[in-house]
Order: structure tokens, then sequence, then C-alpha cells
């Protein structure tokens, strides 16, 4: 499954294990977005994100822990 920047869930389980001690309040968002980008399934333009969408990902990960 290919990642995109609106699929804030599925990233956040996939940061979730690819992080699991990471508590995800305390992430900035330069941390965060070099991770979403890293992640093997991820296949987006990195312009496309802005911190609405990095702070969806951060609370679905925050939901999910």
């Amino acid at each position: 499954m290919t990642l995109t920047w609106i699929d804030s869930l599925d990233i956040a389980l996939e940061l979730l294990e690819a992080h699991p001690e990471v508590n995800p309040t305390q992430l900035h968002f330069t941390q965060l977005y070099e991770w979403v980008l890293a992640l093997d399934d991820f296949a987006d333009d990195p312009k496309h994100c802005n911190e609405k969408i990095l702070e969806a990902i951060q609370q679905c990960w925050i939901d999910e822990k």
C-alpha cells in the first residue's frame, strides 16, 4: 500500500510500529516530517505537506498510542 499525506491514520500506525518508544506529544514537527518521508510505503510530494497535515498525523498517533 502506498501512503500519501492524506493517510494520517495509516501513517501514524506505521510510525507507532517504527518508533514504539516515542511519545508523540513530545515530537517536533520537523522530526515527524522527516520520519514520514523515511517510511518505506510513503510516496507523496514532500512539498504537499503543511502544519495541518502533521497535526492530523500526530493526533492519530496520540490516539492510537
